[in-house]
């Protein structure tokens, strides 16, 4: 019975390693992933998303950027987005005026809810679109 329930054990053990190491988000995949976990620690979660209350659009953008280089990037008015391999970070003035907000969404839900503002970006809904980055899909 001990042994039956090693096994039983250690099989739960290797599935839930499993599904840690293929987290979409995780940073260090190498493969150009957002870097949430480092959002998470740079600055205060909203409920929304996440907060700096001080520095504006263009400057948390750049910190973003500097720390995990996305694969494009654009400023649309008061907002800047953030292309990531499966994901888009939208910076917004955070309300009341002061600071920035930051909210991170995969590529498709985040492409349909800025839709206006991503113009020259790959729509995920085209018969074209392959994405997962570079040389997915062939």
């Amino acid at each position: 019975m001990k042994t039956a329930r090693r096994i039983a054990v250690t099989l739960l053990a290797t599935v839930a390693l499993a599904a840690c190491s293929s987290d979409p988000d995780d940073d260090d995949d190498g493969g150009n992933a957002v870097p949430s976990s480092w959002i998470r620690g740079a600055y205060s979660s909203s409920g929304t998303g996440y907060v700096d209350r001080t520095d504006p659009v263009s400057k948390v953008s750049d910190e973003i950027h500097d720390n995990t280089r996305a694969v494009d990037r654009l400023a649309d008015g008061k907002m800047a987005f953030l292309r990531y391999r499966d994901d888009i970070v939208a910076i917004s003035p955070h309300a009341g005026g002061r600071g920035s907000l930051i909210e991170i969404d995969d590529y498709r839900t985040g492409y349909s809810r800025w839709r206006t503002h991503l113009g020259s970006w790959p729509d995920p809904n085209s018969a074209s679109f392959r994405g997962g980055g570079p040389g997915s899909g062939k």
